[in-house]
């Protein structure tokens, strides 16, 4: 399987669309970059892939439907749920 090098978040309630770039990660590892700030997808080994605040390394969203034994290279297709203080926003993950 080729690497996936973009990906976008599309937030289903108001359509809007983050950008994520293939690169290495802050530990060298492979890991995806939000286009416009300083928000990695990381893979994790008990989490698998999740996005994670610059700030702490906190987890800030994860796939809602693929557990982590079964995703692969690249975060998974599909319904991914983030958590930001007090909200949580539902987000459809889309190869581009």
């Amino acid at each position: 399987m080729n690497s996936i090098e973009t990906f976008e978040l599309r937030r289903q309630i108001d359509g809007l669309v983050y950008r994520f770039h293939r690169q290495p990660g802050p530990d060298g590892s492979p890991a995806y970059k939000r286009e416009d700030r300083d928000l990695w997808i990381v893979k994790t080994e008990h989490c698998g892939w999740i996005s994670v605040l610059p700030e702490d390394g906190a987890i800030s969203g994860r796939s809602w439907e693929v557990a982590p034994d079964e995703q692969g290279d690249a975060p998974p297709e599909g319904i991914w749920v983030s958590r930001k203080g007090a909200k949580s926003y539902v987000y459809d993950l889309v190869y581009v």
